[in-house]
């Protein structure tokens, strides 16, 4: 029997988990950049800062997240077709954004010996957007700390940093 067509589950485990730790590195690393540039950007907000340059820096937060996001899954395309198991890049990069993103709908499917990768990379999809999500909440929770100090206004603000007990 030809061996291309035997599957071998470990393998394809241990292929996934490796390409999986990669993408978490990778993600762990983007997270850390994007939340760093973000506070050093956070750090110059103040109650008076217009309102055009806080959104141009969630949006700006937003499209790095995606970038990191679109970063990891061609992270996955790449060895699924530089190894001939979906004959062209754009199929394999959609079969990776639908497995990433656990859609799971295509019509694209890798090969019978190596589909034990399309849930692997669910797995890093979940992950990812786990964490990328709590990221997000906390970014907002600062803008929402912010709108209360706008409502608050200088007065209250000033009463507030006067009575620690408040």
């Amino acid at each position: 029997m030809n061996d291309l067509s035997t599957p071998e589950p470990v393998l394809e485990i241990a292929v996934g988990t490796v390409i999986l730790i990669i993408v978490i590195f990778v993600h762990g690393a983007g997270i850390r950049a994007i939340n760093l540039r973000f506070n050093r950007a956070w750090v110059h907000v103040d109650s008076g800062t217009s309102h055009w340059r806080i959104n141009l820096l969630l949006a700006a937060t937003i499209a790095s997240l995606s970038a990191l996001h679109f970063t990891e899954t061609l992270i996955w395309a790449a060895p699924i077709y530089a190894r001939g198991f979906i004959p062209s890049m754009r199929d394999s990069y959609y079969f990776v954004l639908e497995s990433y993103t656990t859609l799971g709908q295509g019509n694209i499917a890798l090969p019978e010996r190596w589909r034990l990768l399309g849930p692997i990379i669910a797995i890093s999809g979940l992950f990812t957007f786990g964490w990328t999500s709590s990221v997000l909440v906390s970014i907002m929770t600062e803008f929402g700390k912010l709108d209360r100090a706008r409502i608050k206004g200088p007065k209250e603000r000033a009463s507030d940093q006067a009575d620690p007990d408040a």
